[in-house]
């Protein structure tokens, strides 16, 4: 059973490919999930964050306040390897528990590893093949003002704190060319399913 880690940059449209990819009959296992069970209140990441950010990243509920956190972290890339440092060990532990479990299960043809930072937290090591999203600057700039009712300038912080696009594809055995429309990235997906599983 093949295991794939699937990642982009910054709204390259990684839901939508990896939602495809579940519905061809993949089981996904997706990192962004994984992170915020880990960081959920009483969990060692969550007292950790509490410990080192303070209360100017959570609610009054003491649960993680995303946005207040990700704007410290897009301002500060030593807050932001911080987090990283805290966050990234545990969602690696689950990942491969849920690797080991899926393949023992043996009810899905790919295991899929949906996860943006697949080559900076190195999950790229516990996958066969790393599968990468390619996306024009422009257009994931464009993407993300609007998914995340940003400023130019904060989403241009956001992209420069993400790997160069160039430097993903050196470890990338496959590459899914997100600029056009849905059908022609959904067809590249079909064609690629059918090469890795050797289907008609």
């Amino acid at each position: 059973m093949l295991v794939i880690g699937l990642t982009g940059g910054i709204a390259s449209g990684k839901s939508i490919i990896s939602d495809s990819l579940r519905k061809m009959g993949a089981v996904i296992i997706d990192a962004d999930i994984l992170s915020r069970q880990v960081v959920e209140p009483g969990e060692e990441a969550w007292r950790k964050i509490w410990r080192y950010f303070g209360s100017q990243a959570f609610n009054e509920d003491r649960t993680i306040n995303r946005k207040k956190l990700a704007d410290i972290i897009f301002s500060d890339p030593e807050k932001r390897r911080i987090l990283n440092e805290i966050v990234h060990p545990e969602v690696l532990n689950k990942t491969q528990l849920l690797i080991a479990q899926y393949k023992k299960e043996g009810l899905a043809p790919l295991i899929v590893v949906d996860a943006p930072l697949l080559i900076e937290a190195g999950m790229y090591k516990m996958v066969d093949e790393v599968w990468v999203i390619a996306v024009a600057e422009e257009l994931q700039v464009r993407r993300v003002m609007a998914r995340d009712n940003i400023s130019l300038e904060a989403a241009l912080k956001r992209l420069e704190s993400q790997m160069p696009m160039e430097e993903k594809l050196k470890y990338a055995q496959r590459v899914i060319d997100n600029n056009q429309d849905l059908a022609h990235t959904i067809n590249q997906i079909k064609e690629i399913w059918r090469e890795v599983l050797k289907t008609e």
